[in-house]
């Protein structure tokens, strides 16, 4: 792709002054990459039509580094939101998107996040409506952070909600865990492996929806485990609805050379963030078919069922071990990997 020729080579806080720059900046970047007839209107908001009930998820993005194996912060800023907004059973529509620039960073750097966050939100299916663009001074932002809240209309079929959990229903995990985490800590650490280990970031709003019009309501609770990993994701269920988890360890579905990172960077998979999988909780008599539904996208090839919700050990996580015998799962206590996402 080749580059884009700017006026400026790095942002300096004239860019978030408000005034000529500022203009320059977005006219430049942002309204040319996004071009619609929301952000046309170069306005402070937008009026859009969402009808029935609606999903509004926010989130922050402060990945270190912006640029990693399998993809960026930006590409990262719209999955991440998009998953968010699905997670409520919602299909994504509209996105904003926010920006905090430190001076200092390359115009062809933000360029490059900015055309990825656009291919990206194509991809996905949802139109940047609105945003704004902030510059600090250098050392004070760590090149780039961007907020993103995503917008959505509830699907008819869902009732996503944990209250609904009842015993017997089973967990399936939608693919490959930590690999996200896990590439990023390759890349600081410089680690090499026979291949190199790839963010999983990916949007996953398609394949929801997809499974509720196939399975409705009979489709419990969806998460994604971000930060704090599928271990935390399921100890935050089973203590907020207090109820029992049982999982099996020889069933969680964990790619060798992940694996083989964890080991070398003394990390439990468990506990490190994913970018591209989610969790699902559903009725036993569907369990099977959700699966085999999700092993035929690209995005559920190594979907696995995992275990089970227990009237045993309310409010716990218990893992069967592949060597015999069982644990407590807890939740992620303090920092294990600083800036993934």
């Amino acid at each position: 792709m080749e580059k884009k020729r700017f006026r400026f080579d790095k942002i300096n806080l004239g860019h978030g002054s408000g005034g000529i720059m500022t203009r320059e900046l977005l006219d430049e970047l942002i309204f040319k990459t996004f071009n619609n007839p929301y952000l046309d209107q170069k306005h402070d908001g937008s009026i859009v039509n969402i009808e029935g009930k609606i999903a509004i998820s926010t989130d922050s993005f402060v990945v270190s580094p912006i640029f990693f194996k399998g993809g960026n912060i930006g590409e990262l800023a719209v999955n991440g939101t998009v998953n968010d907004v699905a997670m409520c059973g919602a299909i994504p529509k509209y996105l904003s998107l926010a920006f905090i620039v430190e001076e200092g960073l390359k115009a062809d750097a933000f360029s490059e996040i900015v055309e990825t966050i656009k291919a990206t939100a194509d991809r996905c299916g949802v139109v940047v409506i609105t945003g704004d663009t902030k510059v600090v001074e250098r050392g004070k932002g760590d090149k780039i952070f961007i907020n993103t809240t995503g917008f959505g209309a509830v699907h008819p079929e869902a009732e996503i909600s944990a209250k609904r959990i009842t015993i017997g229903d089973k967990i399936i995990v939608s693919g490959n865990i930590a690999q996200h985490g896990m590439a990023i800590m390759s890349q600081r650490e410089g680690l090499k492996f026979e291949s190199d280990i790839e963010s999983d970031t990916t949007n996953l709003n398609f394949l929801i929806e997809d499974l509720l019009n196939s399975f409705g309501a009979k489709i419990k609770l969806f998460r994604d485990p971000t930060r704090g990993g599928l271990a935390s994701t399921l100890s935050e269920i089973a203590t907020d609805t207090n109820i029992g988890i049982l999982i099996e360890e020889d069933k969680i579905p964990l790619e060798r050379q992940v694996a083989a990172a964890c080991e070398i960077l003394g990390l439990d998979p468990m506990y490190v963030a994913n970018e591209g999988v989610f969790v699902a909780i559903v009725d036993s008599e569907i369990a099977s078919n959700v699966v085999a539904m999700m092993k035929q996208d690209s995005k559920g090839l190594n979907a696995v069922c995992i275990g089970e919700i227990t009237n045993d050990h309310k409010g716990k996580v218990v893992m069967q071990s592949a060597i015999g015998g069982k644990r407590i799962v807890t939740p992620l206590i303090g920092e294990h990997l600083p800036r993934i996402c």
